[in-house]
């Protein structure tokens, strides 16, 4: 390949426009790919700590203890922290009501709570992903049509129209394109692929709620004053 050709010389070479597009364009695709690694760490370490825990507490660990022995409030995450919520909320309702309604409403609503803050967990920078993923062949496509402009200006100042003219113009265009293809592209996998495990979790998560909310309701029932209003 033609030196003057080559990737390097061609975005050395560029003009202030594409070259700005280009820089834009490696500063998304290196923030998205930190971002691709940081939440697959979350993600990994998310289900291991929801399989830790979830094989812990259908052991028949009696409930008080799992509670006791739980990390403090916001260090426990997943499945262990909507636990915690919602028997923190059972603790503090049972000695002031009689209604059980009232304490599984009042353990609904906390451990609600206490998913959200799991869905913002694990969906967090995730938009960023998906902003690279939508804007990026875009942004490559303004390099594109700026670099075929100064294609045409070139041919209009030219005393005659070669190709030697005109293709570093379009060569620099071409680049702009690719390096937008090259950071949507792993992007839009990747959120993909992180959004789906996130819904996988927040799905098992809110299984669990449902569950919790099922034993809590059974233990209610067996109460002498379970009929009190």
């Amino acid at each position: 390949m033609n030196d003057s050709m080559s990737i390097p010389h061609l975005i050395m070479n560029a003009s202030g426009v594409v070259q700005f597009v280009m820089l834009l364009l490696l500063i998304g695709s290196v923030l998205s790919w930190i971002v691709v690694f940081q939440r697959s760490f979350v993600m990994r370490r998310a289900r291991k700590a929801h399989r830790a825990f979830e094989d812990r507490f259908w052991s028949g660990v009696d409930l008080n203890e799992l509670y006791r022995d739980a990390p403090a409030e916001g260090e426990t995450q997943g499945a262990e922290h909507i636990f915690r919520a919602g028997f923190r909320e059972f603790n503090r309702l049972m000695p002031k009501t009689r209604s059980p309604q009232a304490i599984l409403d009042g353990v609904q609503r906390s451990m609600r709570v206490a998913w959200s803050r799991e869905e913002e967990r694990l969906n967090l920078h995730l938009v960023f992903l998906a902003t690279v993923a939508s804007a990026s062949p875009y942004i490559g496509l303004f390099g594109t049509v700026w670099g075929i402009m100064g294609s045409f200006q070139s041919l209009s100042m030219a005393q005659q129209a070669t190709l030697a003219t005109v293709a570093p113009w379009i060569a620099e265009a071409l680049v702009a394109t690719a390096m937008g293809l090259f950071a949507a592209i792993p992007a839009v996998i990747f959120y993909n692929r992180l959004s789906a495990e996130s819904s996988r979790l927040l799905g098992k998560y809110e299984d669990f709620a449902e569950e919790f909310h099922s034993i809590l309701h059974r233990n209610l029932q067996g109460r002498p004053d379970a009929g009190a209003a």
